[in-house]
């Protein structure tokens, strides 16, 4: 048996250890999340929600011994100076525990779990909720955490869904989660985009970075001047390999710039005189304003969250 399945089983208790004692935490953005922690009264956990959500400094005390334990088998307890913080934080959604990566996530591999991922999960239930149509294979693009992957393998039992990336934590964190949810119709590949995967989907789903990211972390990277080129790089991929009514769900990010919507009309260049049906709406009219700070963001008037749906006719 290898370090990291030792690891992996051991963190499958620890999650299911803390479930048992109620655990449930909803983690807010980066931003919330520092000015939080930077509350005086905040510096040193007091709980478990301090420990694996706000991802605070703990004492060993704080812990039963039988938590401690299992952190360290799982590998996720990380020295700070005289006390200890853990490796991942557990966000709770739609009744599930996500394992993800601990607050900051400053790693180049880092998998992230935030507000994003909460309205990304809110479009899929949404969709599923509204086209009850059947399902047979399903693919969540730049997967993450796999929260939309396991949502959509739970809500549609009978289908194959497949979770992809290219961050191998990502893809192990996946695997990690779907167990924990009881999702056994899911499996991870590693793959760049749908280069690696074959045949057609009749659910294309993907949440992708959208951010200029000076330090091009993955998680947070989307590239091109205002961070659209990997949203539009899966719009390419996502309409060669829809199958007849399939349907992509793309949850992005655009950054408006004088008032104009510079991805909807990259998009609409793409899909004229094509034949596809679509639909795009903004869910949140302001995601991330901080950005506006400073950057490449300086001249834009906000940033977007936005939902597309594209279908492919049925002949």
């Amino acid at each position: 048996m290898t370090t990291e399945t030792i690891q992996d089983r051991a963190l499958l208790q620890l999650v299911n250890a803390l479930r048992e004692r109620g655990y449930h935490f909803v983690t807010p953005t980066p931003l919330t999340h520092e000015r939080v922690n930077q509350r005086p009264e905040n510096q040193l956990a007091k709980d478990l929600q301090g420990v694996f959500g706000w991802s605070r400094p703990f004492q060993q005390d704080l812990l039963p011994p039988g938590i401690f334990s299992l952190m360290d088998q799982a590998g996720v307890l990380a020295p700070r100076e005289s006390r200890w913080c853990s490796r991942v934080r557990l966000s709770s959604l739609d009744g599930q525990l996500f394992v993800h990566s601990a607050y900051p996530t400053d790693a180049p591999d880092s998998v992230f779990f935030g507000p994003d991922t909460y309205r990304f999960a809110n479009t899929i239930q949404t969709h599923l909720n509204h086209h009850p149509g059947n399902i047979r294979r399903a693919v969540d693009i730049g997967c993450g955490s796999g929260a939309g992957a396991i949502l959509t393998a739970l809500a549609r039992p009978h289908a194959e869904v497949l979770a992809v990336d290219i961050n191998p934590l990502a893809l192990r964190l996946t695997r990690l989660n779907a167990a924990l949810a009881g999702a056994d119709n899911l499996s991870t590949r590693h793959s760049d985009l749908l280069n690696d995967v074959d045949g057609d989907f009749d659910l294309i789903l993907a949440n992708p970075p959208y951010l200029v990211d000076p330090g091009e972390r993955a998680y947070r990277h989307g590239g091109g001047a205002l961070g659209a080129d990997l949203s539009l790089a899966i719009v390419d991929s996502a309409l060669q390999r829809l199958a007849p009514c399939g349907t992509l769900l793309l949850y992005t990010g655009v950054a408006m710039k004088g008032s104009q919507d510079p991805f909807r009309r990259e998009v609409e260049q793409r899909l004229e005189g094509r034949g596809f049906d679509w639909r795009y709406r903004e869910v949140d009219p302001d995601v991330f304003g901080e950005e506006l700070l400073d950057g490449v963001y300086t001249e834009c008037d906000r940033i977007a969250a936005v939902v597309l749906e594209v279908t492919r006719p049925a002949g």
